[in-house]
């Protein structure tokens, strides 16, 4: 780590904004992605805005984060402007998919069953998975222990799937910041999330009645998802060079450290 009227909201804001603005959206058949991209003179990403470290707004409400400067960069390289559009966790990968967003740049973990639908890109930043209780909370010690129990998670992530593959009841929320909120008034009896993302909000806020209970030992490979097929197979091609280059330069390590506090960049 559905509600009906959440899917439906989540599709009216994908038919709502399809064709606002996306290079996707050209009519040109006899260009491919990368060419209506560079036509458009921007590249369109789509990603949440409200997951620190990863994208969030500062004191003064400007967006910032790993995935926003990450993004960023790939479009200067590309030679375009990052047009960065902000949206729910449980719509981008449908706004993608419709045209709506040319990528999405937010902490995407690699799994089995979006390959099957996605191309990713190299892996940019590998993250842990991690239990959080309430500090009082001396039940649930391990993942094994939320078998009967309750977690909350954003809706259609990897961490509601790992909840529920441990047998876990999962409430679907919109942000970290709510999780933790309701693990903190006992609504749920943990959540499942990034380390860095946990770590960052305990150092942020100072709260001191949350702790981490376990952590898995794999770390998951974050990468940049495209829509499956031939049309995107330059840009994947320009987004690894872009990735690439980042990592040699050293760029990536240094936004890495930035946001994080330490170089993630590195399995």
């Amino acid at each position: 780590m559905k509600n009906t009227w959440k899917v439906l909201t989540a599709s009216a804001m994908v038919l709502g904004l399809a064709g606002c603005g996306s290079s996707t959206a050209s009519s040109d058949s006899s260009e491919d992605h990368l060419a209506r991209i560079k036509s458009a003179g921007k590249i369109v990403v789509g990603l949440e805005g409200d997951w620190q470290p990863f994208s969030f707004h500062n004191d003064n409400d400007e967006l910032v984060g790993f995935d926003v400067e990450v993004a960023t960069e790939i479009a200067d390289r590309i030679g375009v402007e990052a047009d960065i559009v902000e949206g729910p966790w449980d719509g981008l990968f449908a706004g993608m998919s419709a045209g709506t967003y040319d990528m999405v740049v937010n902490g995407v973990d690699v799994t089995e069953e979006r390959e099957k639908t996605y191309d990713f890109s190299d892996p940019y930043a590998y993250d842990h998975v991690v239990l959080v209780v309430r500090a009082d909370n001396d039940e649930i010690k391990t993942f094994e222990d939320l078998d009967g129990k309750t977690t909350a998670n954003s809706i259609g992530s990897t961490y509601m799937e790992i909840g529920e593959s441990y047998g876990a009841e999962v409430s679907g929320v919109d942000s970290l910041a709510e999780t933790m909120t309701m693990v903190l008034n006992g609504q749920v009896d943990a959540t499942v999330n990034a380390a860095t993302s946990v770590q960052d909000y305990l150092n942020t806020t100072g709260e001191t009645n949350l702790k981490i209970v376990d952590q898995m030992d794999d770390a998951t490979a974050l990468a940049i998802p495209l829509v499956k097929g031939d049309d995107n197979a330059t840009l994947l091609e320009a987004v690894n060079n872009a990735l690439s280059e980042m990592r040699s330069d050293g760029t990536l390590s240094a936004l890495s450290e930035k946001y994080f506090g330490a170089d993630l960049t590195e399995e």
